[in-house]
C-alpha cells in the first residue's frame, strides 16, 4: 500500500482538488489512483484528469532539489522513442518527467515509459554474476565468470568449431554495442548470430526491401499529421505503441482522416476505428487482394505512378482478378461489401498511409503479407508522398538500429551480405587482415554447391527461431560442422519463442548457457538444468550513453543517467572483457580507444560511420546526434525539420539516409522515396538494386527524377566508372581519388609511366601485365570503375552524384514482383495449422526444404489434420502494461499492478459451447501438445472459433511454478504461463520468421 507523507498538496489547476489530493486523503494504493485518475485506460484520459492539458513539475517547489540535473534519454521499451528526462542529484536518479520538446512524444508517456525508473534501480534486478552448481544459484566475481565461460566456450570451437557457439544479441543494445557484438562474432568466426528483428519484423525488412530498396519504415510517426486517410492491419498501437497513437488520432481529427482497422480481434485501437474489418487470421493476403480487386475494377489505381515507377503490377492485376468479393468472403469472412467501402475510402482519400506490425509479419508466408501492402500503396501512388507511405512500427526501442547494424545471422553492418565483397569491405573499414578473419571460419570441404568447399563465412547462420533445432537436429542434416553446444543469450527473453517444450530439452541439451541481461530472464529457470548455466548481471540503457534509432530511422543519443548499478556492466564492456579472454581485444579495438576497460562509445559511433554507406549511418555523427538532443526544442513537429538554431535545416535525429561523410551535413531522409525535393535536402528515387532491365523491360524510373536531377531519367546505381562517363569524375578531389585507388587495390596510386611519354601524349605508357607478361591490359580502370557508392570509403561518389542532384543509389522502379521470392507475386497459402481444410488443395503451403542450414517442414505438418481434436484458432499478441517477454516490465512494482494474471480471451459462444466461465482455470492446449494454465475471459473481443493471449508471461511452465528456481530476490512480482508453450512450428519461406498468429488449439476447464 502507497500512501503519500505529506499533506502539501498542490491544488488542481482549475482550482478544485486534483486526483493526487484526492488519493492523499483517501490513502488509495496505486492501483486504485491509477483507476480514479483515468491513467489506467491510457495518456489520452490523463489529459481530462488534469484539467485538459498536462502540467509541467515546476523544480521551484522542491527548494532542496532545485539543483538537481536534468538528463536526456529515451524510453527503453517500444520504438516509438520517446524522451525520458531524468532527475539527478548526487548520482541518484530519483525523478522523471517526459520530454515536452520531443517531436515524437510531445511530452506524453504510455504507463511503462512513465515507470522506466524503476527499470534502472528495481530490487529484483542482477546484482552480480552467478553460476548454478548443483541446482543451487552461487555469487562468483566477474574475472571467474569470464575466465571460466571463456575456456569452455575455447575448448567447445577447438573441439566442434565457432559455429557451435550461438551468440544471440538483442534489439536492447544502443547502436554501438550492436554493431560491436556483431563484430565481435566475426572475430570469434561464425554467423551464428541473430537477435529479436528475426521474431518480428524479419519478414518486413525482406518484403519492403524486395520491393523498393530499403526495408524500413518509409515515412514517420510525425508525418502521419499529414494523412488523409490510415489503413492499419495487424497492429495495435494503443496498447503495443501507445504515444505513437497522439500522431494517428491527430489526423483523424484534423484531417477527417478515415481510420481502417484490420484485425481478427477488436482491439483497443479498433476501437477508434470508422472502419473496423474483422478477418480470419493468417488471410492478410486474400484481404487485401480483395480491396485491390475493387480499386482496379473502378480504375481507381494511379495509373500514372504505375507506369512511371512501378515494375509487375500486371501480373499483380492478373492474380488480383481471381480473388472476387465472393471467394474473399469465402476465404477470410471479411464481406466484399465491407471491402468495397475500404477500397473507396483509400481511393478518395489520398494521400493515405498504411501501418502494420507483427499481426502481419510473423506467419509462415510473412513475406507475402508485407510485400501485400506495400503493393497496395503502389497502386495508390501513396509512395514517396507526404501522408503516405508504409509506416511499420517496430516492437523493440532498438530493433531498427540493431537490425540496421547487422546483428543477424544472414549478413554484415549495413546488409552488406556475407559475400567476399562484404568482407572485403568491413575488413577495410576495420582495418583488419582479411586472411586473418578469413583463418577464424571453419571450411566444409567438399561440401559446397558441384563438391566445391563450402565456406562458413559465406553461409547464412541459423536464425534465432531455429537455435532450437541447431542443438536437436542430427548432425548430417545441418549444413555446419557440428551442432550448437553452448548458447549466449544476450538480452533476449525466450519466452517470445514458439515451441518451448522443445525449446526446454534443447537448454538441457546443451553443454554450456550463459544469460547475460539485467534480469535474470526466463532463460535461467526454465530448463531443468543443475549447471552449466551463468548469470551476467549487464547494466541497462540508463547506465550507459550512446545512439538509438526509433522506428522512423531516426538517432538519438542517450546520455548515461546514472552509473552502473551494484555489479553490472555496460554490454560493451562485458565485450571487452571477453575479446581480452578470447585474444583479439587488440584487433577489435585497434581504432577504439578502451579507458578503463570500457571502449569509447563515441569511436565506435565514428567507426560504423565509416563504413555504413549504403544506408546511410554515415553523417550521424556524435556531435551531430548530441546536438539534436539538446535542441529538440527547434525541430518543427510534423515536419521534424529544424527551423534555426544550430541545427537548422537537418531532420530530427538524422533519419537514414545521412548521405556521406558527417562533414557534408546532409540532413537527413525524413520520408523515403519523395521526389518533390532534392537529394541534398531529402528527396529520394525507389532504389536501383535489381538491375536494369527484366525480361526485356525496363526496370529503371521513365522520366521521373528527383527535384534537380542533372540526369532527367531513370538511372543506375552510381560506380566510379559511371563518373567517368558523364564526365563528372573530376568532381572528385584528389583525397577522394586517393581512397577509391585504395578500395581497388592500388595503395599507390594510378600505375605511372616507365618511359616517357610519346611525342603528342600525355602519358607514358600505364605499367601492368602488358609490359610484364603480354598482351593483358592493367586492370586500373576495371578496378577503380567497379568501386561503387557502397564501397567507397572516402563518400566521393555519393557526394559528386548528389552535388548533380541524383540519388547515389539509382532511380528504379519499385517492383511488385519479386522473383528471387518463392512466390514472385504474393499468395494466399493456408496455416501450417489451419482449421479449413476445404481451402488447403487450393490454397496449400509450400512443400518441405532445407534452408538456413536447417530442413523446414511445410507441406508434410499441413497434410495432417488436426482440427477436429483442436478446433479453435490460436492467436497472440501486446498488453499495454509489459513489453516483449515481460521479465523486466513484471519485475517493475507499478507495471505489475496493473496486470497480474495471464488469460486467454475466449467469444462467449466458444466459451458457452465449452462449458467454460468468465475467470475459470482453463487449460489451452496446442496440436503439438504444449499446454498452459490459465484464466478465461469470456468477450466478443475475439471472434467466434479465435483465442488469444498475451505473450509476456513466463515464470510458470505447463502448471508448474517456477519462482523457487530464480536467485533469491530476483523474480519478477508477476508469473504466468507463456502462450508460446501452446504455440507450435512454422517459419517463413524467406526469412524463417516463426509463426505466432494462426495455430490451433482446444480449451477445456481445468
Amino acid at each position: 500500500m502507497l500512501r503519500r507523507k505529506t499533506t502539501s498538496t498542490p491544488v488542481g489547476r482549475n482550482g478544485g482538488i486534483g486526483v493526487i489530493n484526492r488519493a492523499a486523503k483517501s490513502g488509495v494504493d496505486r492501483r486504485a489512483f491509477l483507476r480514479g485518475s483515468g491513467l489506467a485506460i491510457g495518456g489520452l484520459a490523463a489529459i481530462g484528469a488534469t484539467g485538459g492539458t498536462v502540467a509541467r513539475a515546476d523544480m521551484s517547489e522542491y527548494p532542496a532539489l532545485a539543483g538537481a540535473e536534468k538528463i536526456r534519454s529515451v524510453c527503453t521499451h517500444c520504438a516509438v522513442g520517446c524522451t525520458v528526462i531524468a532527475e539527478v542529484e548526487n548520482g541518484v536518479w530519483f525523478g522523471q518527467e517526459p520530454g515536452y520538446d520531443s517531436p515524437f512524444n510531445l511530452g506524453g508517456h504510455c504507463a511503462k515509459g512513465a515507470a522506466v525508473r524503476e527499470t534502472a534501480h528495481g530490487e529484483r534486478r542482477l546484482k552480480y554474476p552467478m553460476k548454478k552448481v548443483g541446482g543451487v544459484w552461487e555469487r562468483i566475481s566477474w574475472d571467474q565468470a569470464i575466465e571460466e565461460i571463456g575456456d569452455q566456450i575455447t575448448s567447445i570451437k577447438e573441439e566442434s568449431g565457432p559455429d557451435s557457439v550461438y551468440w544471440l544479441g538483442s534489439a536492447k543494445h544502443n547502436n554501438e554495442q550492436a554493431y560491436l557484438f556483431r563484430k565481435f562474432a566475426a572475430y570469434w568466426g561464425t554467423n551464428n548470430v541473430d537477435h529479436q528483428a528475426r521474431i518480428c519484423h524479419s519478414t518486413t525488412v525482406a518484403g519492403v526491401a524486395n520491393t523498393w530498396g530499403y526495408g524500413a519504415m518509409t515515412n514517420s510517426f510525425n508525418d502521419i499529421h499529414n494523412s488523409k486517410a490510415i489503413f492499419l492491419i495487424g497492429g495495435n498501437p494503443a496498447e503495443a505503441h501507445p504515444v505513437s497513437l497522439l500522431h494517428l488520432l491527430k489526423a483523424k481529427e484534423e484531417n477527417s482522416a478515415p481510420l481502417i482497422v484490420c484485425d481478427p480481434r477488436y482491439t483497443r485501437t479498433a476501437a477508434h476505428a470508422d472502419e473496423y474489418v474483422r478477418f480470419r487470421p493468417g488471410t492478410d493476403v486474400a484481404l487485401v487482394w480483395g480491396i485491390l480487386y475493387h480499386i482496379f475494377d473502378n480504375g481507381w489505381e494511379d495509373k500514372e505512378f504505375i507506369r512511371t515507377r512501378v515494375w509487375g503490377m500486371d501480373q499483380i492485376r492478373e492474380e488480383v482478378a481471381r480473388w472476387t468479393p465472393e471467394e474473399v468472403e469465402r476465404v477470410t469472412g471479411a464481406p466484399g461489401s465491407q471491402l468495397r467501402r475500404v477500397a473507396r475510402q483509400l481511393s478518395e482519400n489520398r494521400p493515405g498511409t498504411v501501418i502494420w506490425c507483427m499481426g502481419g509479419t510473423q506467419h509462415t508466408n510473412g513475406n507475402n503479407n508485407t510485400r501485400a501492402y506495400c503493393i497496395l500503396q503502389l497502386a495508390l501512388g501513396n509512395i514517396g508522398i507526404s501522408g503516405g507511405g508504409t509506416n511499420i512500427f517496430r516492437g523493440h526501442d532498438n530493433v531498427q538500429g540493431a537490425t540496421d547494424l547487422g546483428v543477424l545471422a544472414d549478413t554484415l553492418p549495413g546488409y552488406y551480405g556475407l559475400s567476399d565483397g562484404s568482407w572485403a569491405h568491413w575488413a577495410r573499414v576495420w582495418e583488419e587482415d582479411l586472411d586473418w578473419l578469413k583463418s577464424n571460419f571453419d571450411v566444409m570441404e567438399g561440401k559446397g554447391a558441384d563438391g566445391a568447399d563450402r565456406m562458413m563465412m559465406n553461409e547464412t547462420g541459423i536464425p534465432v527461431s531455429r537455435w532450437i533445432d541447431g542443438v536437436l537436429e542430427d548432425a548430417e542434416n545441418i549444413d555446419q560442422p557440428n551442432n550448437t553446444r553452448a548458447m549466449i543469450f544476450w538480452g533476449h527473453a525466450p519466452n517470445s519463442q514458439t515451441r518451448m517444450t522443445e525449446m526446454k530439452t534443447a537448454m538441457e541439451k546443451l553443454d554450456l548457457l550463459v544469460v547475460i541481461d539485467p534480469y535474470p530472464t526466463l532463460t535461467a529457470v526454465m530448463n531443468d538444468r543443475e549447471d552449466g548455466v551463468y548469470i551476467l548481471p549487464a547494466s541497462t540503457q540508463y547506465e550507459t550513453r550512446g545512439s538509438v534509432t526509433a522506428s522512423n530511422r531516426s538517432l538519438q543519443w542517450r546520455d548515461r543517467i546514472v552509473e552502473p548499478l551494484f555489479e553490472s556492466l555496460p554490454d560493451h564492456t562485458i565485450m571487452a572483457k571477453f575479446a581480452t579472454k578470447l585474444g583479439f581485444a587488440d584487433r577489435i579495438f585497434r581504432n577504439i580507444a578502451v579507458e578503463n576497460g570500457e571502449p569509447s562509445i563515441e569511436d565506435i559511433t565514428r567507426e560504423f560511420n565509416r563504413g555504413m554507406w549504403t544506408i546511410g549511418y554515415t553523417g550521424q555523427s556524435p556531435e551531430r546526434l548530441k546536438t539534436h538532443m539538446a535542441n529538440q526544442h527547434t525541430f518543427d513537429k510534423t515536419t521534424l525539420r529544424a527551423v534555426g538554431g544550430p541545427a537548422d535545416g537537418d531532420y530530427y535525429g538524422l533519419p537514414w539516409p545521412s548521405w556521406g561523410t558527417p562533414e557534408m551535413n546532409h540532413p537527413g531522409t525524413a520520408n523515403l522515396y519523395d521526389m518533390s525535393l532534392p537529394v541534398a535536402e531529402g528527396g529520394l528515387t525507389f532504389r536501383a538494386r535489381f538491375g536494369v532491365e527484366r525480361d526485356g523491360e525496363n526496370l529503371l524510373a521513365e522520366g521521373v527524377y528527383s527535384v534537380g536531377s542533372e540526369i532527367e531519367d531513370g538511372y543506375p546505381e552510381f560506380t566510379m566508372q559511371m563518373l567517368r562517363d558523364l564526365g563528372w569524375d573530376s568532381d572528385l578531389t584528389q583525397d577522394e581519388v586517393d581512397s577509391i585507388n585504395r578500395v581497388a587495390g592500388f595503395p599507390d596510386g594510378r600505375p605511372e609511366a616507365t618511359t616517357a611519354p610519346a611525342e603528342g601524349a600525355t602519358d607514358g605508357e600505364e605499367v601492368g601485365e602488358k609490359t610484364m607478361t603480354g598482351e593483358i591490359e592493367s586492370d586500373y580502370q576495371q578496378k577503380t570503375g567497379g568501386v561503387n557508392w557502397k564501397t567507397d570509403l572516402s563518400g566521393g561518389i555519393q557526394r559528386v552524384a548528389i552535388a548533380r542532384g541524383c540519388a547515389p543509389f539509382g532511380n528504379a522502379k519499385a517492383r511488385a514482383v519479386v522473383w528471387t521470392f518463392p512466390d514472385p507475386v504474393p499468395l494466399h497459402r493456408e496455416p501450417l495449422y489451419t482449421p479449413r481444410r476445404d481451402l488447403v488443395a487450393e490454397y496449400g503451403t509450400y512443400e518441405d526444404k532445407k534452408f538456413w542450414r536447417l530442413p523446414t517442414r511445410y507441406a508434410s505438418i499441413q497434410e495432417n489434420d488436426f482440427s477436429e481434436e483442436y478446433p479453435l484458432i490460436l492467436t497472440s499478441g501486446r498488453l499495454v502494461e509489459y513489453e516483449g517477454g515481460g521479465d523486466e516490465s513484471r519485475s517493475n512494482r507499478w507495471l505489475a499492478e496493473l496486470q497480474q494474471e495471464m488469460f486467454v480471451e475466449m467469444n462467449p459462444r466458444d466459451a458457452n459451447d465449452l462449458g467454460v466461465r468468465d475467470g475459470d482455470d482453463v487449460w489451452v492446449e496446442g496440436p503439438e501438445k504444449g499446454k498452459v494454465l490459465v484464466k478465461a475471459m469470456v468477450t466478443p473481443r475475439v471472434g467466434e472459433g479465435v483465442a488469444f493471449m498475451p505473450f509476456h508471461f513466463g515464470g510458470i511452465f505447463e502448471g508448474r511454478d517456477l519462482r523457487d528456481k530464480y536467485p533469491e530476490g530476483a523474480d519478477p512480482y508477476v508469473l504466468g504461463e507463456s502462450t508460446n508453450i501452446a504455440q507450435t512450428y512454422g517459419y517463413d519461406s524467406v526469412t524463417q520468421m516463426q509463426e505466432t498468429k494462426c495455430t490451433l488449439c482446444k480449451i477445456y476447464t481445468a
